[in-house]
């Protein structure tokens, strides 16, 4: 039997009439907020290796401070492609001196072995593998964290059921359809979020807008992959 082949993207129309038909609550939301539409990065080529060694180096920073960082990362190494090979080119020290942190080197440095290991599976691979497959080959990774790998997933690859469940804007949104006054536990999520399979991507996507509204005049989360 030959392999599925997943595709990147989905029917935005489709999810959109599926969530209305599942979810009441969520539908009336969805008609206040900004339609989600088709992503052109589902379609747009990418390297693995590269994305989630930008991944990397914009935890837990401003997207300026990251995107100076990555910069000087960049300029050191000769190349807008972070590889195995281009990293190798420099050492720790100079890496540090572009302003990457101990551990996120120690991220990069073992990102790079298992990449020359051919651990990490390409963005054409990927086509091969389960939401599950992906997930569990990326997540040993130091630094690589489940919700890193759904971005990717979402954003990337255009999956059309990934429900990140610990992210607080997804559970924040999920909290406003329901009019809850706390926010939901992973557990109860994911249970809360089965009616709107198999879109829980277009699903999450809309609680994320839903989440914004509460934060008016701020600036706009920068998700991983985005």
């Amino acid at each position: 039997m030959p392999a599925v082949r997943h595709p990147r993207g989905f029917d935005v129309d489709a999810a959109h009439a599926h969530l209305a038909r599942a979810d009441k609550r969520l539908a009336k939301w969805i008609a206040r907020v900004e339609p989600v539409i088709p992503d052109p990065r589902w379609r747009k080529p990418f390297d693995t290796v590269d994305a989630l060694a930008r991944a990397i180096l914009f935890q837990q920073l401003s997207g300026k401070a990251a995107s100076t960082i990555v910069g000087r990362v960049e300029a050191a190494i000769g190349s807008t492609k972070l590889h195995a090979d281009t990293l190798g080119r420099v050492d720790d020290a100079t890496l540090r001196a572009c302003g990457v942190s101990g551990n996120k080197l120690l991220a990069l440095r073992d990102l790079s072995a298992r990449s020359a290991r051919g651990e990490i599976p390409t963005s054409r691979e990927m086509a091969g593998l389960t939401d599950d497959d992906i997930i569990a080959a990326l997540v040993p990774v130091r630094g690589i964290g489940r919700w890193t790998v759904e971005m990717m997933l979402m954003f990337r690859l255009g999956r059309a059921d990934v429900l990140p469940i610990d992210d607080l804007g997804i559970r924040k949104g999920a909290q406003r359809i329901d009019g809850a006054t706390d926010m939901p536990a992973p557990k109860l999520l994911a249970a809360r979020g089965e009616r709107w399979g198999p879109y829980r991507t277009c699903a999450s996507l809309y609680l994320w807008r839903i989440a914004d509204l509460a934060n008016a005049g701020k600036a706009p989360v920068k998700r991983s992959q985005e």
